[in-house]
C-alpha cells in the first residue's frame, strides 16, 4: 500500500473501476482458466463464493481463518500456503509404469 502511495501511483490501482464505470473496457463473460479464491474474514468485500464461479472456472476456495484487504502483508504465511497449494494442485500427475515395462 505504502509504495503505491508514496510514489504517486496510486491511482493505477483504482484504474480498472474507472475504466468499467466509464465503459472503455467490456465486462468479463467467463474466465475459464483455472482460478483460486482466498476469502479473508476483515476484507472490504467478502462476495460469494457463487459470484465467483458464475464468472471464473473456481478450482479452489479458502476461507481463511484471519486477515483483510492487505492479506500479503498482514497473513504472508497464509497466502502463500494457499498459493502453494493451489499450483501444486495443477501440477500433472506423474506416470507410474509397472517394473520391467
Amino acid at each position: 500500500m505504502s509504495l503505491h502511495w508514496f510514489t504517486g501511483a496510486i491511482s493505477t490501482s483504482f484504474r480498472p473501476y474507472c475504466e468499467y464505470a466509464h465503459q472503455l473496457t467490456r465486462r468479463v463473460r467467463r474466465v475459464e482458466v483455472p482460478t483460486a479464491l482466498a476469502l479473508f474474514p476483515a476484507d472490504l468485500a467478502r462476495p460469494p463464493r457463487s459470484w465467483a464461479e458464475r464468472i471464473y472456472r473456481l478450482t479452489r476456495c479458502t476461507q481463511m481463518p484471519r486477515g483483510g484487504h492487505f492479506a500479503a502483508h498482514e497473513e504472508p504465511a497464509l497466502l502463500a500456503d494457499d498459493i502453494t497449494a493451489f499450483f501444486r494442485g495443477l501440477r500433472p500427475r506423474p506416470r507410474v509404469s509397472a517394473p520391467g515395462v
